[in-house]
């Protein structure tokens, strides 16, 4: 058990016996995902799957097809299609469930529990703060816009500005380097395993939000919480100075 806020988390758990600490953690930067990250919306995108595959793919389980969530469209409308993606396919196709989504999003939108008390802590202590989504622009700014976030975070990286999908960590390292930060010194706030995957395989320290999953789901992460009132910033210090 990893114990990085002075008490045991009932979210928090190491696998590994071999733990070694620093002397001191820097934190150069924040980054999080969004979908099931700064709001808890995973509910409405799965919903709005499901209208969408009964449209075009009524033989495929949304639940199994959820297990792909925190790709991009593209690798996703793969997926829904069995085969390959023209642009303008994804454009389209994409774009036609999005805007189920914002539709039945819309009017229940707020930040995740205890997320702008902790934006507010990492603005103070200057820490700097990214959201780094797979989702397409027009969700970030609706996000952005509907609950008013958009005035902590100092960069944004979404499926535009990218072209390969997590578990991929072109999207991580790119906003690291949007920041002025080294992989090293960032850490990853994430709810989906081939997020959590694609902030690892940028080099950078992740903790799993249980919002699309169940903290035991999320097995290859070692600290996990439920919401942002779990956490502060000396619990994100702290945990920088675990060393695997």
């Amino acid at each position: 058990m990893v114990d990085v806020s002075g008490k045991h988390h009932k979210y928090a758990g190491n696998r590994n016996n071999h733990i070694s600490f620093q002397k001191e953690a820097v934190t150069c930067a924040v980054i999080f995902d969004m979908d099931g990250v700064i709001v808890d919306n995973m509910k409405y995108h799965k919903k709005a799957w499901e209208i969408f595959l009964k449209m075009h793919a009524p033989e495929m389980d949304v639940e199994e097809f959820s297990m792909h969530f925190g790709k991009v469209n593209k690798d996703l409308l793969k997926i829904v299609f069995q085969r390959e993606i023209s642009d303008e396919e994804d454009s389209r196709f994409g774009e036609e469930k999005e805007a189920l989504y914002r539709e039945l999003y819309a009017e229940d939108i707020a930040p995740m529990e205890g997320l702008v008390g902790f934006l507010e802590e990492l603005n103070e202590n200057g820490v700097k703060v990214a959201v780094a989504s797979a989702a397409p622009k027009i969700n970030v700014d609706f996000v952005f816009e509907r609950t008013g976030l958009r005035q902590y975070f100092d960069a944004s990286i979404d499926a535009n500005d990218v072209t390969r999908g997590k578990p991929d960590p072109e999207i991580y390292l790119k906003a690291a380097e949007k920041l002025n930060c080294l992989p090293a010194v960032c850490l990853v706030f994430e709810d989906s395993m081939p997020g959590i995957q694609a902030g690892r395989n940028a080099g950078m320290k992740v903790i799993g939000v249980a919002t699309s999953h169940p903290a035991e789901k999320l097995k290859e992460i070692e600290f996990v919480i439920k919401d942002f009132t779990e956490i502060n910033i000396k619990t994100v210090r702290n945990y920088l100075m675990v060393v695997d």
